[in-house]
């Protein structure tokens, strides 16, 4: 009993942490979501959403209130830009849960911490395929990249299912992550080579990718751990640490320049 309780709080405390990124406890941005949530989302201010929501948005699951979250981030955004201070992370909450389900396993190795760790870890890969069709198709054709967003949700639910429910295919797994992998890679790195005139931060994308894909063949290429400690899977995880730094910082300064190329205001109908 006290093991499981122990556990519960452990799955409590990691989703308040995902649910709290800075950004999110602003009290900008809080009370600026309750006012759009107050005002566009009830009555006459939700049958304006919804008769004006396009189709694919309503089909992604889109609600009032996320776009009521989406648009208070660019606003709160703004006025840190405004006064000078440092762009707050929103919403970090993929990677973190994938690293939480990764130290959990790595703790305590189980059926299904160990399922929980793979799976997330090809969640957090088909979400960076899902953001780089965002960036380079998204911002023109949002449908296309709603369609694909889609598509990698289903693509993620026949993974899981067939891991779950037909066989812990180890070998297969592997093949299946690797081959996402390199989608991942080629389309950052194509995208970072056509836009490095005219972006001079995408060099920081282009390095993360390589080192990730380069990082990638201790997992492959295993090896006896060194003084029976640090193994490849070890060696790993540390050194994928410091890429997130440098990825997050392209994230900031390609979210900055888009945020002066393209202003989003928030609307309150």
């Amino acid at each position: 009993m006290a093991g499981r309780t122990t556990l519960l709080a452990l799955l409590a405390g990691a989703a308040a942490l995902a649910d709290a990124s800075q950004g999110d406890r602003e009290p900008v941005y809080r009370d600026c979501v309750l006012r759009c949530d107050q005002w566009n989302c009830s009555g006459a201010g939700l049958q304006h959403f919804r008769s004006h929501q396009p189709i694919y948005m309503s089909l992604a699951g889109w609600t009032c209130k996320d776009d009521c979250k989406y648009e208070c981030m660019w606003v709160t955004v703004g006025l840190y830009l405004r006064e000078g201070y440092k762009v707050p992370q929103f919403h970090g909450k993929v990677s973190l849960n994938a690293w939480f389900w990764s130290t959990v396993f790595h703790t305590r190795d189980t059926s299904l911490t160990e399922k929980m760790d793979y799976f997330c870890a090809s969640t957090v890969i088909l979400h960076s395929i899902y953001l780089c069709c965002v960036r380079t198709l998204g911002l023109q054709r949002p449908a296309v990249a709603s369609a694909f967003g889609g598509f990698l949700l289903l693509l993620l639910a026949a993974h899981i299912s067939y891991l779950s429910l037909v066989h812990f295919d180890y070998g297969y797994n592997m093949v299946a992550n690797v081959a996402m992998g390199l989608v991942n890679l080629v389309w950052w790195l194509g995208w970072c080579l056509w836009n490095q005139p005219r972006l001079p931060h995408v060099w920081k994308c282009a390095v993360v990718m390589l080192l990730l894909q380069g990082l990638a063949f201790l997992e492959l290429l295993d090896f006896p751990p060194i003084f029976w400690v640090l193994d490849a899977h070890a060696i790993w995880h540390i050194s994928t640490i410091p890429i997130h730094f440098l990825f997050f910082s392209f994230l900031m300064d390609d979210s900055l320049y888009l945020l002066k190329d393209i202003p989003v205001p928030l609307k309150m109908d």
